[in-house]
């Protein structure tokens, strides 16, 4: 009985990797005709596939393995990023119209179109770089973990495998093969991580139950809402650092914002980040707690469950917990999530590469150069990304949802800073925007040079006098705040110290150049049942916060 299961397993696995290589073919036998097809899906794609797209995107590695394992560790602190839900509706309905307006492809190519040619240069490098510091290493990462543990082979073999079959149907069908094979996935990932919660509470005797085990040895484990000198996890830097880096990452990282410009209008982008929003409150259920389950578990039933490290939380429940028959349909839903995200920053490294930075500088080359130029691109990206990993495991305390926060916490203010002001503020000049820009990139290099120089030092506990010492120990939420606040104070400063901005050459890229026509097209962009889907949105996400306050 055991072999057919297994062999079940296998066949299940093998029916999905096939419906994605049918998906990716389907794609190719399409064609893309130019980079407009190959990067942006024609600009063709209906708001049910964007908001799939943009949830399959964002749920990857590190919310497969690292939010399960952060959950485990940690508790609900971190769900705090799980509910940015309504930063999506931002996207929608702060900056998109302004991104759409523009016509730009990439935000770098937004930037240029608000400030000049510098600051696009400087987001082109810097996104690419923060790529490999984040999405890249902890996708592969993360890949090598699941499957090693899924299917009992190496780490490396895992993660490299991972990699070839993703970059096969990312390069062949570009953005719109990524979109659907990501519309697939989503629905696999959502229900193999809704069969596991629900098992895993079965198991642990329900939903009581779990918070009794839990808090008995744990009691702050369902407290999203820690003192504001906790030394990890304060409630003010997971509040307001984490809407900084929310911000960043929803709306004006190329990684999200791509899918919602594969859209034909504002209103189908718009309605597309509102359908994504609500999908983004799913992995606290679907990925937070079952971290936390496995954590349960392992109390209650030592001799079963054994979790050797955090991240292997997820992993475990799915070996542990499943019939062989389901473990083949979860195991899929797991690299499902990896290879989406994977797949995401595949099209998006090669779309900034290609379209602002070689196109820059070779301006007549044919479109079918571009993209063959994207692709290689994409593929040094990866090489970068492996080498990473064993530098990214020293950061934030080895567990991988904390190590991503901890970065991204660096590389945020500024260009949130900059993009939001820029949106705001119409006086804001283009010097002020590259000074920010490069002020910023000094202090994310001095904050993770000195957090790796005094990593023993602060693992062990052990206090060391001296201002460098003190700059590496500040919260990293807090950290996103007070560079947030010195990027807002310098941009602002620089603008008034700047000359006036040719507010012609800026017409509909911030508030304040809006003719009444553009005016006139946003109130009629949307209807009663946006407004009414983003309240109550809105109030689902004020609900959760309130529920977990210990």
């Amino acid at each position: 009985m055991t072999s057919v299961l297994q062999q079940l397993d296998w066949i299940v696995l093998g029916i999905y990797f096939l419906a994605l290589i049918a998906v990716a073919v389907w794609v190719f036998i399409q064609k893309n005709s130019n980079t407009e097809d190959y990067f942006l899906a024609g600009r063709n794609v209906g708001w049910f596939v964007i908001g799939a797209s943009i949830f399959a995107s964002n749920i990857g590695s590190e919310h497969v393995v690292g939010l399960a394992g952060t959950g485990f560790e940690s508790g609900t602190p971190m769900a705090h990023y799980e509910l940015h839900a309504w930063i999506v509706l931002l996207l929608g309905w702060l900056f998109l119209p302004f991104y759409i307006r523009s016509g730009a492809f990439t935000m770098p190519e937004f930037l240029e179109k608000r400030f000049d040619s510098r600051s696009r240069w400087f987001l082109s490098v810097f996104s690419l770089l923060a790529y490999v510091l984040t999405k890249v290493s902890i996708t592969i990462y993360a890949g090598g973990i699941v499957v090693s543990e899924l299917l009992g082979i190496p780490f490396w073999y895992g993660a490299i495998g991972i990699v070839v079959f993703t970059g096969i149907y990312t390069v062949i069908g570009g953005l719109k093969a990524v979109i659907y094979t990501e519309t697939l996935q989503t629905v696999v990932l959502i229900f193999g991580s809704v069969v596991i919660t629900y098992l895993g509470l079965q198991e642990v005797g329900g939903w009581s139950q779990l918070r009794e085990t839990v808090t008995a040895v744990s009691p702050d484990h369902f407290n999203m809402w820690r003192p504001m000198n906790d030394p990890q996890f304060p409630w003010t830097g997971l509040l307001i650092g984490g809407t900084i880096v929310g911000i960043w990452y929803w709306c004006t990282d190329q990684y999200i914002v791509q899918r919602t410009l594969a859209a034909n209008n504002i209103t189908i982008a718009r309605r597309g980040a509102i359908f994504g929003a609500y999908l983004k409150l799913l992995p606290i259920l679907i990925f937070l707690v079952p971290g936390i389950i496995a954590f349960a578990l392992t109390l209650q039933q030592p001799e079963v469950f054994q979790v050797a490290k955090a991240d292997r939380a997820f992993p475990m429940l799915v070996k542990t917990l499943l019939p062989v028959g389901l473990k083949g349909l979860v195991a899929g839903g797991l690299m499902a999530a990896l290879m989406s995200s994977l797949a995401s920053v595949f099209n998006s490294c090669s779309t900034i590469f290609t379209i602002d930075i070689y196109k820059k500088i070779k301006p007549d080359k044919s479109e079918e150069s571009l993209i063959r130029i994207g692709k290689i691109a994409t593929a040094i990206i990866v090489v970068l990304g492996i080498i990473w990993i064993p530098i990214m495991e020293k950061i934030g305390g080895g567990v991988m949802y904390q190590y991503l926060q901890n970065v991204q916490s660096y590389i945020a203010p500024p260009v949130t800073a900059v993009f939001l002001l820029g949106i705001i503020w119409k006086r804001v000049t283009s010097d002020a925007a590259i000074t920010t820009l490069i002020s910023g990139l000094i202090l994310l290099i001095l904050r993770l040079g000195t957090e790796i120089y005094f990593q023993e030092e602060i693992t062990s506990g052990i206090e060391v006098s001296g201002i460098a010492f003190a700059f590496a120990t500040i919260n990293f939420a807090h950290m996103a705040i007070f560079m947030f606040i010195f990027s807002v104070f310098l941009c602002v400063g620089v603008s008034m110290a700047s000359a006036v901005p040719d507010y012609a050459r800026i017409e509909g890229l911030s508030f304040g150049t809006m003719t009444a026509k553009m005016k006139q097209e946003f109130r009629e962009s949307f209807n009663k049942t946006d407004l009414v889907l983003s309240a109550i949105l809105v109030g689902m996400v004020i609900s959760i916060l309130l529920y977990f306050t210990g």
